[in-house]
C-alpha cells in the first residue's frame, strides 16, 4: 500500500479509533461518490459473486438518514473503485 492509502478511513471503522485507516493484507475499494466518497471499503474475502454485486451499506448520512443505505458498483474495468448509485431506505 502507498502513504496515500495508508492516511485513508476505512467504512465502518470506529470513529474514535486512533487508526482508522487500511490495515495489512487487506483488500479494499474507493468510494467514489455519495455520501461516502473517499472511505475505502474493505473487501477482503469477498468472492467473485459478491464483488459483481451492489453494495448496499447503512450510514445516516445518506438521503434518508438513520436507517438508510447507500448503494455502491464496483466500476468495470477499474475495480478499485465503487460508484455511487443512490440511496435507499
Amino acid at each position: 500500500m502507498d502513504d496515500r492509502m495508508l492516511r485513508r478511513r476505512v467504512y465502518g471503522g470506529d470513529h474514535d479509533d486512533p487508526d482508522p485507516g487500511p490495515r495489512p493484507g487487506h483488500r479494499y475499494g474507493e468510494l467514489v461518490g455519495g455520501p461516502l466518497d473517499g472511505l475505502l471499503l474493505d473487501v477482503t474475502g469477498w468472492s467473485a459473486r459478491r464483488l459483481a454485486e451492489e453494495a448496499r451499506l447503512p450510514t445516516e448520512i445518506g438521503r434518508y438518514g438513520p436507517g438508510g443505505r447507500t448503494h455502491y458498483r464496483r466500476r468495470p474495468g477499474d475495480p478499485d473503485h465503487w460508484d455511487w448509485s443512490g440511496d435507499s431506505r
